[in-house]
């Protein structure tokens, strides 16, 4: 070696960013193992570099008697647990030493330089976990994409990779960081395009509002390559948040959209009452009416008979998509079916009398309706509901009414009064 090698050491520092320290004890480390595989190799050594010059010197340990270190059970290139400053230093610097160090060093060094660089790539991208990365597409086959992120390259396994997309050499995509490992057999660095985090990403690059945390996304679902739901919520007066995701003219999205390769998008605004947040999350499709059973977490969905194809989805994905989002199992029905099913609305007496300012009618199936009740009355305004509310009046006014002399109840009201008067009088007229 030679003050060459000192100045290459001194680039491969500034190039890669590798401590000029550590590649000179991995390079002694190098040139100490070579030493124990000659021949004339004394039993305890240690090899030393120049940092001026270059040269090599290996040195023979002598310690003092009864202080010799243990080396039973260590592996190869262990050190022995024992204060070396104790040892007296004598150089056995074999002659032809040059010619095997220059043989055996330089593999030794390459690893331990690309061990170096992956232990720092691993304590710089394991604090980036699930951030976006951009990088070029290296090498793409059936089973993984290798991409140059600039300093390291980085792998998407088939698994983290959308199904309807196609890697190109050369091609620019982002990513987000899901796992960093020290591998030495492979890049450290895992990334994924499936994954959620990814959405959410892309959008605070594209929406200020949501990076400047006026705008939450308060969840994520998602179906790599066909849909996507976000809730969204304002957390500023005056700041819409599904307009700031839209942006103006549909600009903001359209980037999302164009970055996942034309995945289609909902942006959904995040209501903290329930049934307002699943009618919302099953959007594009309309929503006639929402049943909750708050107990179980399942929501019964009433829809427009146009409407049931576009609420399910295909292959039942937009359905599945709003019960991810909002974490309500919801069961869908057009409004025929409905009908079909509520033969009956019925309350018991003990729920007649609490007041706590919902609609009191049930379905057959003994869900409650979970609007609000209408000023008065016990039922909200929904027809088939108020219809109720009429054969209740109608039917407590029947058990007020006189008693007849034959024993039998009459149901009076205003307008059978009025019809007999109007008929008298008829039948008066007639006769004069």
């Amino acid at each position: 070696m030679n003050r060459e090698t000192i100045e290459a050491l001194h680039m491969i520092e500034k190039e890669k960013g590798i401590p000029f320290d550590l590649l000179i004890d991995a390079l002694e480390d190098a040139l100490h193992s070579a030493y124990n595989k000659t021949a004339n190799a004394v039993p305890f050594s240690e090899a030393k570099i120049d940092q001026d010059t270059g040269e090599i010197h290996v040195f023979e340990l002598i310690f003092p008697p009864g202080m010799e270190p243990d080396t039973e059970g260590l592996e190869e290139g262990e050190k022995p647990d024992i204060d070396y400053s104790i040892a007296e230093r004598q150089e056995v610097t074999p002659n032809d030493f040059g010619r095997i160090a220059a043989q055996t060093a330089k593999q030794v060094i390459y690893q331990r330089i690309r061990d170096a660089e992956q232990d720092i790539f691993f304590r710089e991208y394991s604090t980036r976990l699930g951030e976006i990365v951009t990088g070029i597409v290296q090498q793409s086959d059936n089973r993984y994409t290798l991409v140059d992120l600039g300093r390291v390259e980085a792998l998407l396994p088939k698994s983290e990779q959308v199904y309807t997309e196609r890697y190109e050499h050369g091609m620019r995509l982002k990513a987000v960081i899901k796992e960093v490992n020290q591998n030495p057999k492979g890049p450290p660095i895992i990334l994924s395009r499936r994954s959620e985090e990814l959405v959410r990403r892309l959008f605070e690059l594209e929406v200020p509002e949501i990076a400047d945390e006026l705008v939450e996304i308060v969840g994520v679902a998602r179906e790599p390559g066909y849909r996507t739901k976000i809730s969204v919520v304002s957390h500023s007066d005056g700041v819409d948040p599904v307009g700031a995701c839209v942006g103006p003219r549909g600009s903001r999205v359209r980037m999302v959209v164009s970055e996942l390769r034309g995945e289609k998008i909902d942006i959904i605004p995040f209501n903290e009452e329930p049934a307002r947040f699943v009618a919302k999350a099953l959007s594009p499709a309309r929503v006639r009416e929402v049943l909750l059973d708050d107990e179980a977490l399942e929501a019964t969905v009433v829809v427009p008979d146009d409407q049931l194809s576009l609420a399910i989805g295909k292959d039942g994905m937009n359905a599945r998509l709003a019960n991810r989002l909002t974490g309500w199992k919801i069961d869908i029905k057009s409004e025929t079916e409905m009908v079909d099913e509520e033969t009956s609305f019925s309350v018991s007496e003990e729920q007649q009398q609490v007041d706590d300012g919902r609609c009191h009618a049930v379905t057959s199936g003994g869900k409650r309706c979970p609007n609000a009740a209408l000023p008065g009355s016990l039922y909200c305004g929904i027809p088939s509901h108020q219809a109720q509310a009429l054969e209740e009046a109608a039917a407590a006014s029947e058990e007020e009414a006189p008693v007849a002399a034959e024993g039998t109840v009459s149901a009076v009201t205003e307008a059978d009064l009025a019809e007999q008067q109007s008929n008298e009088a008829a039948e008066e007229a007639g006769e004069a």
